[in-house]
């Protein structure tokens, strides 16, 4: 029985503790200047107003609110461009290498694309393939008429993607 009134001191002191504390720190935030909210388009939080000036523009006391401060947000160093300094002008020369490259992979990218489109025309036999072994379920082959057709208006929509691609590069 004894061991529970000493726990029950303790508790009872540790309590008493975190009140001082609380107490301690309430007594610096009195000490400080009264916070006004001021009411308007951007709403302000200041203790730079007289009492006078605060009631004049409308603001009140916010005594007893707890407020935040937030930091405000560093925005981060710019990261540097491919040719180290930013701003800085291509040499005439390594962009046009550049357009030739690109050119040349875009060149390359449509003429995969039409072989592919091709294929895809041959296999699907203006609307009606050859049937596959596999293709007993009549369902089957409806379902793979229908991929053949989506595959073609794919292919032709990425084609046309490509030539417009090829059309904004300088000759």
């Amino acid at each position: 029985m004894r061991i529970k009134r000493v726990g029950w001191l303790r508790e009872y002191a540790g309590l008493a503790l975190v009140l001082a504390a609380l107490a301690s720190v309430a007594g610096t935030a009195s000490a400080q200047a009264t916070v006004y909210r001021c009411p308007g388009p951007p709403v302000l939080y200041t203790d730079a107003l007289s009492a006078k000036e605060a009631q004049e523009k409308g603001c009140r006391s916010i005594d007893g609110t707890p407020i935040t401060v937030f930091s405000p947000i560093k925005p981060k160093a710019a990261a540097p461009t491919a040719s180290g300094a930013p701003n800085e002008r291509v040499d005439p020369k390594d962009q046009k290498a550049r357009d030739s490259d690109r050119r040349r992979v875009l060149e390359q990218e449509l003429h995969e694309a039409e072989d592919r489109l091709a294929k895809l025309q041959q296999e699907y036999n203006k609307g009606e393939p050859e049937r596959q072994g596999n293709e007993r379920n009549y369902q089957k082959y409806l379902d793979r008429v229908a991929e053949l057709k989506s595959s073609i208006s794919r292919q032709e929509s990425d084609i046309q993607a490509i030539k417009r691609e090829l059309s904004k590069l300088p000759s």
